[in-house]
């Protein structure tokens, strides 16, 4: 059997194609070849149209379908990953009502600031073991005091990801993870929270029918497995937001494992089976795909806007149409530290690990008549490490305390500047694997539809392809540039 993965981000949709029993990936694509648009008709908004999305995905399917040419017909299950914590609300005829408020849009901060307020610290943190803050449900609750006789039309809401297996299969779905990253879910009752959805004066009904993230979740329906030349009548039977199935991919499922991603945004996500949180909110827990009441899993998430984004700001802006490998060479010849140059790259959006404030990105030391192009690439790639550093000092607080962090050898991770600086800051070994999102959504797919009896099966292909370790006689730099990077943002 072939397995379908599908990565649908705010950068572009992926889909990859494995053979079930190698585990080798067949035919991968994405689209579009730049970056998807994203919407801001308002500082601080951000939202991206499904209908866009799902062009991209035809895009990439039918790539695949290409290199696979009769193989397709094989393609028995398919996996859904996808950017977490956004918003699309349709109506009655499963029309999309709005452009989706994505993940990056802060406009609900307030919301759920004052909902935080109303239902109380302690309710909040031991209930939902997170501030409402800049959720799903937050989100919606701006839909509902700002569009009133739009919100009179929603028929149900969704995650991007869910609307994407109701295109596929006509039904409509989430997951208990899917509730979970959009804070409904009250994990000491495990169940919808009442108190949450009262505050915000929701009805229940809103929210789609919730199923676990592996399971058999409808089948594609004849007229879209011909618009997407696929078989009919195969199972959607993972699905899962792409931090958790990041986290999935990674073979990250136990206690004290961590995955990482570095793409539009940069994630550390921990596993563990304690209920604990951040009495601050600056990182959050959600159910992990393999949750369940007799076996808690938990995902603790780090989550820093802008990470993969302030790179491609650069290479659009101030590299002369470099390529990343380019820029890469360049800033490989520039010292630890970037000659006192440092960069806050806190611009896109309002950040959960800085209390959802929105302080925007910042370049801070920069001398016109000793610094180049080439300091500020390295110092971004520092930057960007360096708010990882900090967030991980706060994950600690949550007994998330990694020795080896295990990545995709993508995106970020590209670079050797990047890994080399996240290990000695971090003091951990960077563990890089031959898979993605997409790849990771395939092997979800075959785990949900019953094609691997074990995760231990399902990750039977997984190579690791390289190691980071600490350089003894760099981490005292790295410390140092640290410590100026911390006073730029304390400073703030």
């Amino acid at each position: 059997m072939l397995l379908l993965g599908i990565d649908l981000g705010s950068s572009s949709v992926k889909a990859s194609v494995i053979d079930g029993e190698s585990g080798k990936c067949l035919a991968s694509a994405f689209y579009p070849k730049d970056e998807m648009k994203i919407i801001a008709n308002k500082p601080g908004w951000a939202e991206q149209d499904p209908e866009i999305w799902w062009a991209n995905l035809k895009s990439a399917i039918a790539d695949c379908n290409k290199q696979l040419g009769p193989e397709k017909n094989k393609i028995g299950a398919i996996g859904i990953s996808y950017q977490m914590h956004g918003l699309v609300a349709v109506d009655k005829n499963h029309k999309v009502l709005r452009p989706s408020i994505i993940w990056c849009d802060g406009r609900a901060v307030e919301y759920g600031e004052k909902s935080f307020e109303r239902l109380g610290k302690e309710f909040c943190l031991s209930h939902l073991l997170n501030s409402p803050g800049n959720f799903t449900a937050t989100k919606l609750a701006w839909v509902k005091e700002n569009e009133p006789e739009l919100f009179k039309k929603i028929y149900k809401i969704m995650l991007p990801g869910d609307y994407f297996a109701l295109r596929m299969t006509g039904e409509l779905l989430t997951t208990y993870s899917g509730l979970s990253e959009g804070i409904f879910w009250d994990f000491p009752r495990n169940e919808i929270s009442k108190e949450l959805l009262d505050d915000l004066g929701f009805d229940k009904d809103l929210l789609a029918k919730a199923v676990p993230s592996f399971s058999q979740q409808g089948k594609l329906e004849k007229a879209i497995a011909e618009e997407l030349g696929l078989p009919a009548g195969i199972p959607v039977a993972y699905r899962a937001g792409d931090q958790p199935n990041n986290a999935l991919s990674l073979n990250v499922l136990e206690p004290g494992e961590v995955a990482a991603t570095a793409g539009t945004s940069g994630v550390i996500y921990g596993v563990t089976d304690q209920k604990k949180y951040d009495p601050l909110s600056r990182v959050n827990t959600f159910l992990h795909v393999n949750h369940s009441e007799a076996k808690p899993r938990l995902g603790v998430l780090l989550c820093i806007n802008g990470t993969g984004i302030l790179n491609s700001w650069l290479r659009r802006n101030a590299s002369n149409n470099l390529s990343y490998e380019q820029m890469n060479e360049l800033a490989e010849k520039i010292p630890v530290g970037s000659e006192n140059l440092s960069i806050l790259p806190f611009g896109n959006g309002a950040e959960r690990m800085l209390g959802n404030r929105d302080i925007g990105a910042r370049i801070n030391g920069i001398n016109f008549n000793s610094h180049s192009n080439a300091h500020l690439f390295r110092a971004a790639q520092e930057g960007i490490v360096f708010s990882i550093r900090y967030g991980l000092d706060i994950m600690k607080e949550t007994g998330i305390v990694p020795s080896v962090i295990r990545a995709g050898a993508a995106n970020m991770f590209q670079s050797a500047i990047f890994r080399e600086a996240l290990s000695c800051i971090s003091g951990t070994e960077i563990h890089l694997y031959n898979t993605d999102g997409s790849i990771g959504a395939a092997r979800g797919a075959g785990i949900g539809c019953g094609y691997y009896k074990s995760a231990q099966e399902a990750f039977a292909g997984l190579k690791e392809v390289g190691i980071t370790k600490p350089d003894k006689s760099k981490i005292k730099a790295y410390e140092s540039a640290y410590e100026l990077w911390k006073k730029s943002l304390e400073s703030v």
